[in-house]
């Protein structure tokens, strides 16, 4: 393990003690504890950052970590570089966790609704998670959802953006991904950095997962990276697909008319088939264990996070072939974010829409196969009451 004989960067941020006392001028009782644990969490990883070149020449580093932080130096300029994303000093230092990750996410939805519970918060605007740097807390708002009768999803997350409020380091929960991986994940954070909508979690979710999908094909070639990775980009977009299947089914069937029962009765059945159509689909997989643990845990909140960042993928990249070019791109996706809500989704479904005609159509799986990849998806029967 690496520790630095020199001290932290962040000594005593003002804009970190600034941020504390806002965030407690506007919470109520029940939000003043849970921005408290935000802030401290925030402050105790910033406070452990040390320079990337001072691990990287430390005798006691691993020479995997050495290699690991010198390819994130070499993903941060070409995204400062190529992608013309305002990189600055973010993931210019490491920091080792004391825990496998730095936070963990809770993530709710009502029992027959796709449309995720969102929280607000003074500076980001609304989102659809809350995120808990201590996994106990994490777990103690999931069980009150679960008691209010949310859908409930909890999970680890090993990465995350402050938008460019502090320089985000690289964390040890995530330094030793895959060069794909690890890529895909700093262009996308470091996409936030440049376009950043408040409220509006499914805009610059896709976004940033554009931006890193649009990226990927080209730093790959750069990187000389071959092989397995075309193969875990088709795995996940066919799990992308059954997601989508899914949530298709189960849409008309929370709208119709039928008794709660019943419902309760065919989402479960839904939610069955999903399960057993993965199995189906991941049973020659090189790790068919990849996604399984998430799809097992499938519910109306993971649905709802799945949609928030992919469902308008299809319009950023319509948007970015119209663009011509990366700084293009990103003033175009501003000038979109300055549209009223309602004017917003109409130019995104526009976008969407233009994408997918000039794109080869591919159908998703089916849930009613024997495969669950036959061509064509068959209506569900919801009977209205």
């Amino acid at each position: 393990m690496y520790i630095s004989s020199g001290r932290p960067i962040a000594i005593l941020n003002p804009r970190v003690i600034a941020l504390v006392v806002a965030l407690l001028l506007l919470s109520g009782c029940e939000t003043a504890g849970y921005y408290t644990q935000a802030a401290t969490g925030q402050w105790r990883i910033l406070a452990a950052r040390q320079p990337i070149e001072e691990v990287a020449q430390a005798p006691d580093t691993e020479e995997k970590l050495q290699q690991q932080l010198r390819l994130v130096q070499s993903i941060r300029a070409y995204a400062s570089g190529e992608l013309r994303l305002p990189v600055g000093r973010a993931y210019g230092a490491f920091v080792k966790l004391d825990e496998e990750y730095p936070i963990w996410n809770v993530l709710a939805a009502p029992e027959f609704s796709l449309s995720p519970k969102r929280w607000c918060y003074p500076i980001a605007g609304c989102a659809s998670y809350r995120g808990y740097f201590n996994k106990a807390a994490a777990r103690g708002k999931a069980q009150e959802l679960l008691g209010e009768g949310y859908d409930v999803y909890l999970g680890p997350v090993p990465a995350y953006s402050t938008l460019g409020w502090f320089d985000d380091p690289v964390l040890s929960s995530f330094v030793n991904w895959s060069p794909e991986r690890l890529g895909g994940l700093l262009f996308h954070e470091l996409a936030h950095r440049r376009v950043y909508i408040s409220g509006d979690t499914q805009f610059n979710e896709s976004f940033a997962t554009a931006v890193s999908e649009l990226a990927l094909p080209d730093w790959r070639r750069r990187q000389g990276l071959t092989g397995a990775s075309a193969d875990a980009r088709a795995q996940a977009l066919a799990v992308r697909r059954l997601m989508t299947a899914t949530r298709k089914r189960l849409e008309p069937l929370y709208e119709s008319g039928l008794p709660d029962d019943d419902k309760r009765a065919q989402k479960a059945a839904i939610l069955a088939r999903l399960r057993h159509c993965y199995r189906e689909l991941s049973a020659d997989w090189p790790n068919p264990e990849r996604y399984r643990a998430y799809i097992e845990k499938t519910n109306n909140a993971t649905l709802a996070l799945a949609a928030e960042y992919q469902s308008q993928v299809p319009a950023f990249r319509q948007l970015y072939l119209d663009s011509g070019s990366w700084e293009a791109f990103y003033e175009a996706a501003e000038a979109m974010g300055k549209l009223d809500k309602s004017a917003r989704k109409r130019r995104l479904e526009t976008l969407a829409a233009r994408y997918q005609a000039s794109s080869r159509k591919v159908t998703g799986p089916s849930f009613d196969s024997e495969t669950c990849m036959s061509a064509a998806n068959t209506p569900l029967a919801t009977g209205a009451n």
